[in-house]
């Protein structure tokens, strides 16, 4: 390895570090990480503008900012209380609907947002119903990473690969959410025995004033503007609509979210200051400095030979290389931040391609990998750190081998469905590059 590329890995693993470690904020990891390497020209400034991936940027920060303006409808309010009577106030049947809520928000909003919502309503319910509410967030958790592995807009990951390698929110649905609907199903079960199980006989025992202050509860009173909730309806129809055919429209899907954003604002006359300022800046600074930290790895020809590496341990056989991808992008999703993990193997899978390597299956492993390997532990991915924050915030920590316990065997769990999956979907074996 020449200089340039030692120093390019040496800052992305001291990047990594600092990120796992979490005592710098990513974001600024990343952006000094950029800096360090435009000023000492190991990858020059114009340069590192190219490896802006500015379609992923565009879609985060339109759903940001549609996102934004939608939550002050008070739709999301209103769909938990209307879980809760759906459920008639039975902690089980409620923790049952929330997980598939949030799993069906997570898939067609921001996985942070979608937490950030839900998590205040269920605190809200479980005191109302006297009842841990850390068994609800850790679910909640599980099902924010599942739901989002099931679309383009779902995780950020899935955004990273929809732009590199083409692929539009209908191929997700396409090879993505069957897989996800599996998942979901059998996660249920596995919760049903972990916690479902306990909450029906504590019922029995305590049921009465608690389930009836459910009850009580009017959903309406939780919607803030019935105009804007109306508009909201109606634009996140669209936006689905948009994202499901703006492969067939030949737009890209940040022209989609930015534009969406756009005319929410204009239609509903709420304030773009206020929304800006929902915005998670930090997020997209991180995002940029990221891409330029790998966009130096690339340029510097460290990617290329990550690469040969990958197909010379797996023989350049894609069958052996789409499950080593699915169970290791899971495993180190688990511990690292999935969005650096998944930013580094974007060139690698880009340069398989350009070997002739068939990698249309290693695209999805990759995803499901990448996506589901979040549950693995409290650090997985941002959702979890959100709501656990908020769990700690109001009395109930949830420690990181508390959620280990549970996060990793079921994350494992549905990284084997995942596999399975693959294998059936894609019978690629005497494939080679």
């Amino acid at each position: 390895m020449d200089t340039s590329q030692i120093i390019s890995v040496v800052v992305f693993v001291v990047a990594l570090g600092l990120i796992i470690s979490e005592k710098v904020h990513r974001a600024l990891v990343a952006i000094v990480g950029a800096v360090v390497l435009m000023a000492i020209g190991v990858i020059p400034f114009e340069t590192a503008i190219h490896h802006l991936d500015f379609n992923t940027l565009g879609v985060l920060f339109g759903m940001m900012l549609f996102v934004s303006v939608v939550k002050l409808s008070g739709i999301f309010e209103y769909l938990a209380i209307k879980c809760a009577h759906i459920a008639k106030g039975d902690p089980w049947k409620i923790m049952m609907l929330f997980v598939i809520l949030t799993a069906v928000l997570s898939a067609f909003l921001d996985n942070v947002t979608t937490v950030l919502l839900i998590g205040p309503m269920t605190l809200t319910l479980c005191r109302l119903l006297k009842v841990d509410p850390v068994p609800f967030f850790i679910t909640e958790i599980m099902a924010s990473n599942i739901g989002g592995t099931a679309t383009l807009i779902g995780d950020p990951p899935n955004i990273m690969i929809g732009s590199a390698a083409g692929f539009d929110f209908a191929d997700f649905i396409i090879y993505d959410a069957p897989a996800v609907v599996i998942i979901l199903a059998v996660i249920i079960v596995l919760f049903y025995f972990l916690y479902g199980r306990k909450m029906s006989a504590a019922r029995k025992k305590n049921s009465g004033d608690v389930v009836f202050d459910v009850m009580g509860l009017n959903p309406s009173d939780y919607i803030e503007n019935r105009r804007l909730l109306r508009i909201s309806v109606v634009m996140i129809v669209l936006v689905v609509v948009g994202f499901m055919f703006h492969g067939a429209l030949g737009w890209e899907s940040s022209i989609i979210a930015l534009g969406a954003a756009g005319l929410i604002l204009l239609i509903s006359g709420e304030s773009i200051e206020k929304a800006l300022l929902n915005v998670e800046w930090t997020t997209l600074a991180f995002f940029a400095g990221l891409f330029i930290i790998v966009g130096a790895m690339t340029e510097t020809g460290v990617i290329e030979m990550l690469a040969q590496a990958l197909i010379d341990v797996t023989g350049g056989d894609v069958f052996l290389t789409m499950l080593v991808l699915v169970f290791a992008s899971a495993i180190v999703s688990s511990f690292l931040d999935n969005i650096p993990f998944v930013a580094t193997m974007i060139p690698i899978l880009l340069t398989m391609e350009s070997s002739g390597m068939d990698v249309m299956p290693l695209w999805w492993a990759v995803s499901l990998g990448a996506c589901l390997g979040g549950n693995g532990s409290l650090i997985g991915a941002s959702a979890n750190v959100v709501l656990s924050d908020i769990s700690k915030k109001n009395g109930y920590e949830i420690t990181f081998v508390q959620f280990l316990k549970v996060g990793f065997p079921l994350m494992m769990v549905t990284v084997v469905i995942s596999a399975v999956y693959l294998v059936i979907r894609f019978p690629v074996a005497g494939y080679t590059a």
